[in-house]
């Protein structure tokens, strides 16, 4: 009997972004034969992983860069929605807890305060999708209610 390949779903909105700044960081091509779903992976925590997690101690270097990755791709999806710069600027303490803040000129653009990073990740990606349209409309209502201040 032959084996049928399994057909991943397409990856689309945000989650396409995340996965262009993902393959953009593989400079060794370490990631080319991996698919888009493959990728996006470690964002997609269940109850059941997330509670696996333990929360003692310092965040894990690869959860940390996922959170870096993934506020990256924020800041690229709101430049191309505004043609203005934006720059992710993070705040860790060690336990896991901290800020997140992205700024376009002198403009805030959308600040986000971090719990439990140790457990960072969505539930789907349909879920994450969700979380980043909702932050890319509070981000880019904030540079056009503003603008001249994201333009200083």
């Amino acid at each position: 009997m032959v084996e049928q390949p399994v057909e991943e779903p397409k990856v689309e909105g945000f989650a396409a972004a995340l996965v262009r700044q993902m393959r953009a960081e593989d400079t060794h091509g370490h990631w080319e034969r991996k698919s888009d779903a493959q990728l996006l992976e470690p964002f997609i925590l269940d109850k059941e992983k997330r509670r696996a997690i333990p929360i003692i101690g310092d965040p894990d270097p690869d959860t940390l860069w996922r959170l870096q990755l993934f506020y990256g791709a924020l800041c690229l999806e709101i430049e191309r929605l505004t043609r203005r710069m934006v720059q992710p600027m993070m705040k860790m303490s060690h336990e896991g807890f901290g800020r997140m803040v992205l700024i376009g000129g002198r403009l805030v653009v959308l600040n986000k305060q971090l719990r439990d990073v140790h457990r960072f990740g969505f539930d789907s990606i349909e879920k994450l999708n969700a979380e980043a349209e909702k932050m890319l409309g509070q981000a880019v209502g904030m540079i056009e209610k503003f603008p001249e201040v994201a333009d200083y």
